[in-house]
């Protein structure tokens, strides 16, 4: 069995190789963004065969890279890459403001992140969030902390990837959501050290209920 063990090109970067695919029989590996992070895998193709591959170590994989190309034969493979959607945060508006508001707004936002424990990314004036949970869960979390001047909706993984350097896209994707969760808690009265204190927590349908320790 052949072993894959470098990239050829990329549709998407390089025009050359997008054209030299123009007519050929193309199998697709659809990668999720978990196994995109490896070095070393075993792709499954449209088609059902199989590819190993085995690539240099922290060789970071993107979407649209040549693994197998024949001309000959007509054949070639690509990987696609499966990223999940990301929110992005806009702060920029927040540079009109003075400093006390822009510090405190900051902080309220760190708290709201933090809170859920979710990883972040800050890149100049955004910051970036993977998802974790339900879409609809996140929205509700940021909605409840309402933070003035602050902008947030959803954005493609791969809209996002343009922007980030390798250990960001690692720190965005690399792990983040393998596992699941069924609620979320909020800021609204959360103490872990006080029993008895009601906590707001999330359904998987983002509607909030509180329960009581």
């Amino acid at each position: 069995m052949t072993v894959y063990t470098e990239i050829l090109g990329n549709i998407n970067k390089d025009k050359e190789w997008a054209e030299r695919l123009e007519g050929l029989e193309v199998d697709y590996v659809m990668l999720d963004q978990w196994t995109a992070q490896k070095s070393r895998f075993l792709g499954k193709g449209i088609t059902g065969e199989e590819y190993p591959v085995a690539l240099k170590r922290h060789t970071q994989v993107v979407d649209g890279d040549v693994i197998a190309y024949d001309p000959e034969a007509g054949t070639a493979v690509v990987l696609r890459i499966e990223l999940s959607p990301v929110l992005v945060v806009d702060m920029s508006a927040l540079a009109t403001e003075d400093p006390d508001s822009i510090i405190r707004h900051s902080v309220e936002l760190g708290h709201a992140i933090g809170n859920q424990h979710w990883p972040a990314v800050v890149k100049g004036t955004k910051v970036y969030v993977p998802l974790t949970v339900d879409k609809k869960v996140m929205l509700s979390v940021m909605e409840t902390h309402h933070i003035e001047g602050i902008k947030f909706d959803f954005q493609t993984g791969l809209d996002v990837i343009p922007y980030l350097a390798p250990h960001e896209i690692r720190r965005l994707f690399g792990g983040a959501g393998q596992e699941s969760h069924s609620h979320v808690h909020a800021a609204p009265g959360h103490d872990h050290h006080n029993p008895g204190v009601p906590h707001v927590h999330y359904d998987e349908n983002g509607n909030p209920y509180e329960h009581t320790h």
